[in-house]
């Protein structure tokens, strides 16, 4: 019986072990879901707040640049063609 009794004893001190970690687990998956959800809403501000790189530019600076993507454009090809 003493055997069967000290088998019983480790079996309940690994089962409070499995117990206490699981809860621990628990409780860390817990915080890091409310972490998570912060830098979710933060990112959805930012996201917000953050402008498209043309809305800031005039039209004429938009025109400028299509331009200079043209010639940079025939230059390609005119190089690739020699």
């Amino acid at each position: 019986m003493a055997v069967n009794e000290i088998q019983k004893e480790t079996f309940q001190k690994l089962l409070d072990q499995i117990r206490t970690r699981v809860q621990h687990l628990k409780k860390q998956n817990k915080e890091l879901n409310r972490e998570n959800m912060k830098l979710k809403s933060k990112l959805n501000e930012l996201q917000k707040d953050q402008a498209d790189i043309f809305s800031n530019i005039s039209e004429s600076e938009r025109i400028a640049m299509r331009h200079q993507v043209t010639d940079l454009i025939e230059k390609i090809d005119k190089y690739l063609e020699d």
